[in-house]
């Protein structure tokens, strides 16, 4: 079965994003916070005569400034979901902006669902031919389980 760009509309379309709880702003507002309570013992420091230890603290500032850029560059990531009658279509976007597309039958994949003891949704998978692709895995565990059940009801109604 080929797999064509169709002109409906989807069954189901879907995109998931890193839970992000802290703005750009307020992280330069923890930063600069970081700043100023590293300021304070490296000037008590520097009256005492141990002046390096206002670089150790200012390195100190420059590693939180780096962790907290990075973990912004990561909350680029995202995933976008798409079923349509014909096709799963799985967009997946990277920390740095590149794009991959993967596609799907939805006569042939099928959604795995990985579970804890606890019987928690740990994980999803869209298997076929052997190969298995996960989905949303920087989702927090109830997030994943919705979207689960929302993403199989969809692949039950694109198969009827």
């Amino acid at each position: 079965m080929s797999m064509q760009a169709t002109t409906t509309a989807p069954l189901f379309s879907a995109r998931l994003t890193p839970h992000r709880s802290l703005s750009r702003r307020g992280m330069w507002m923890v930063v600069g916070l970081a700043g100023i309570l590293a300021l304070i013992p490296g000037v008590v420091f520097f009256a005492m005569g141990a002046w390096p230890v206002i670089g150790f603290m200012g390195l100190d500032v420059l590693a939180i400034a780096w962790a907290m850029h990075a973990s912004f560059g990561k909350g680029k990531r995202g995933e976008e979901v798409t079923v349509w009658k014909d096709r799963l279509e799985l967009v997946s976007t990277g920390a740095k902006g590149q794009a991959t597309t993967k596609r799907f039958d939805p006569q042939q994949v099928r959604l795995v669902i990985e579970r804890d003891f606890n019987e928690r949704t740990t994980g999803l998978l869209l298997r076929a031919g052997g190969v298995d692709t996960r989905v949303g895995a920087f989702l927090h565990p109830d997030d994943l389980s919705s979207f689960g059940k929302a993403l199989g009801s969809a692949l039950r109604r694109a198969r009827a």
